[in-house]
């Protein structure tokens, strides 16, 4: 998160690029949508590949299922909600969180951590050193939002910082948790991918191809299944947020690269908002050139 942001925002585009069903992508079979205790909404995206869009701000968790253990891509907000997140996750999988990955340093996906202490636990590579670092910032920067001094105080205090830098690409095991880098599960191929600093200075995509299968999500039968996680280098709920972190230039390029990496038929889960097709990510990368004055 960076800049200001309203919870649950509207779709409004200069350009009418809010349609999260442009490209085809559309949605996930929806698994749980919640209930009057506070279950949170999971949607299926490929067989073992979900995603919820948190309370709050909108901000999108993931998770894949490996052989013994889950990924986490973003951990919530708080150290409370990235507690609801690993319980929900072992009730529907029946697996341990081994692997968190982030997709960047903004309170909001970081702030949950501390519930996933133990994991094996990656970013772009400098994040946990920063991380360590901005307490105090992120810290602000979250009441500054809205959230109440003592949770806020609580998740930075106890917040812990990924120990794995990723530079460029690594693929990622979903094992027994031991952090070789290889890939040694028996579902998901999944790939990290450093996208360098655009949104944000440690901006991280994380690159799943589901195998073949059947179930309640849209294209899982016959055919592989492609999900990119984008963080916020992807936003649908609202307009892409830049913060002082930021680097406008550089962020349409790192779009294409994200394309590159997705394909055509991937679905494209945004930071914030509902899952997109290629061609929303063509008309956002258009729409910050434009507004960066940049193509």
């Amino acid at each position: 998160m960076a800049g200001n942001r309203d919870e649950h925002r509207g779709t409004a585009r200069d350009d009418g690029a809010g349609d999260s069903a442009e490209g085809g992508a559309g949605g996930g079979a929806e698994l749980d949508a919640g209930d009057a205790a506070g279950a949170l909404a999971w949607e299926e995206l490929a067989p073992g590949v979900l995603r919820c869009r948190l309370p709050g701000w909108d901000a999108t968790v993931g998770a894949v299922r490996g052989a013994s253990g889950v990924l986490v891509v973003d951990t919530g907000s708080s150290a409370g909600e990235g507690a609801r997140i690993r319980e929900e996750l072992r009730g529907h999988f029946g697996l341990p969180v081994t692997h968190v990955a982030l997709t960047h340093d903004h309170f909001d996906h970081v702030f949950g951590t501390a519930a996933f202490d133990g994991a094996e636990m990656y970013g772009a590579e400098g994040l946990g050193a920063h991380l360590a670092g901005a307490r105090g910032e992120l810290r602000r920067d979250a009441v500054r939002h809205g959230m109440d001094a003592a949770t806020a105080s609580e998740s930075a205090a106890l917040l812990v910082p990924p120990r794995h830098g990723v530079r460029g690409r690594c693929a990622l095991t979903l094992g027994a948790g031991t952090g070789s880098g290889t890939r040694a599960d028996a579902g998901a191929d999944v790939r990290l991918a450093a996208m360098g600093p655009a949104h944000s200075g440690f901006d991280l995509a994380v690159v799943v191809t589901a195998p073949a299968g059947s179930g309640g999500a849209e294209g899982g039968t016959g055919t592989a299944r492609r999900v990119v996680f984008c963080g916020d280098l992807v936003e649908e709920s609202g307009e892409p947020q830049a913060g002082p972190d930021a680097e406008p230039s550089r962020w349409p390029a790192a779009l294409d690269r994200l394309l590159a990496l997705g394909g055509e038929d991937a679905r494209y889960v945004p930071g914030h908002g509902a899952v997109v097709g290629a061609d929303f990510l063509r008309a956002q990368r258009d729409v910050l050139a434009r507004r960066f004055a940049r193509s």
